[in-house]
């Protein structure tokens, strides 16, 4: 989507923020997995509370449902809660890189919609594929790979998705041996002098690796970096699946508000003056716990052969899989995060 709309509201009143929801056709390949009467319960708080609710992108999986009419009549009711939040105390909504038709959220539900919103003069929301160093730039194009990523899902009845230990699936484990291979194509165009070739093939292989490692979809350095120089205090993003709120300088904030595939149901709220991260099914708590490792830039170092070397054991085998112990911040959010790769 190339038109770009920004919006602006006070920011002294109390905002809900969901994103990600991903809703499919209600089939074993929807990632929201069916958890329609828990969003329906968190959107009645939501209007029970007379606060403003923003989505932040990524509502409807057009790419996994394939035909608008399947995802109205798997979460039909749902929809019915988020026309009534709307015609209540309102809904703005922030098209991310799934939201290839946007006007069913603004003529049916009526929703006010843009790119990216402002609360006050500090706040900065966007869906964050903005800051993506693959699907940024390349948005429309992104969107056929996404389709027949979801289609060999579909087909296979299976799970192809990072991080790969909790996907620890035969064609999971089979793409990445296949995509080690690949990564020789990229040193064999450097040692031929095609270094464009190289650099495009190196920049695939870091996002891969990257988001294998606790970085999904890459974002972190570009938000970190706009928060460090740029003119806002808070950049509040989805787009990563991965929730948290994590202090990036003195008095810059990055927060992620999750998402609601698999078992995560994550929001941020701002209560006038700050915001906090939970999950709404757990009643919990997201820190910065997941985005300390990033914070350090412990894992800026490997590529994907460094990667390889650590971690394969023959046989398709591989050890953040086999060795039964996943790292903290893994196993932490093993029930509340999904990243897509997409």
């Amino acid at each position: 989507m190339t038109v770009r709309i920004h919006k602006s509201i006070e920011a002294n009143q109390e905002l809900f923020f969901i994103s990600d929801l991903h809703l499919g056709d209600g089939s074993p390949s929807d990632s929201f997995a069916g958890k329609d009467d828990a969003l329906i319960a968190f959107l009645e708080h939501v209007g029970e509370r007379k606060a403003h609710l923003v989505i932040v992108g990524d509502a409807i999986d057009f790419h996994q449902a394939w035909f608008f009419s399947r995802v109205l009549k798997a979460h039909a009711q749902l929809f019915g809660a988020l026309s009534r939040l709307g015609d209540t105390y309102g809904v703005t909504y922030i098209w991310g890189n799934h939201d290839a038709d946007m006007s069913f959220f603004k003529d049916i539900l009526r929703f006010d919609v843009c790119s990216s919103l402002g609360v006050g003069d500090k706040i900065l929301v966007q869906h964050g594929y903005e800051y993506d160093p693959f699907i940024g730039t390349n948005l429309e194009a992104t969107h056929q790979a996404t389709r027949v990523h979801h289609l060999i899902e579909r087909f296979f009845d299976t799970r192809i998705r990072l991080p790969l230990e909790l996907f620890y699936t035969f064609s999971n484990r089979l793409m990445f041996w296949f995509f080690h291979k690949l990564a020789y194509l990229r040193v064999l165009a450097k040692k031929m002098g095609m270094q464009t070739l190289h650099d495009k093939l190196k920049t695939h292989e870091l996002y891969w690796v990257h988001g294998q490692l606790g970085d999904p979809q890459g974002i972190f350095e570009n938000i970190r970096s706009a928060l460090e120089t740029g003119p806002h205090h808070w950049i509040v993003t989805g787009h990563s699946h991965l929730p948290g709120r994590v202090e990036v300088a003195p008095g810059r904030v990055y927060v992620n508000t999750g998402s609601w595939t698999f078992r995560s149901s994550s929001y941020a709220h701002w209560d006038g003056s700050d915001f906090q991260v939970r999950d709404w099914m757990r009643d919990k708590v997201h820190t910065d716990r997941w985005y300390r490792p990033l914070m350090d830039r412990r894992w800026r170092h490997m590529d994907l052969f460094a990667w390889w070397r650590a971690n394969y054991m023959g046989l398709l085998r591989y050890r953040v899989g086999e060795a039964g112990k996943v790292p903290s911040f893994r196993r932490a959010t093993h029930d509340v995060i999904e990243p897509t790769g997409d």
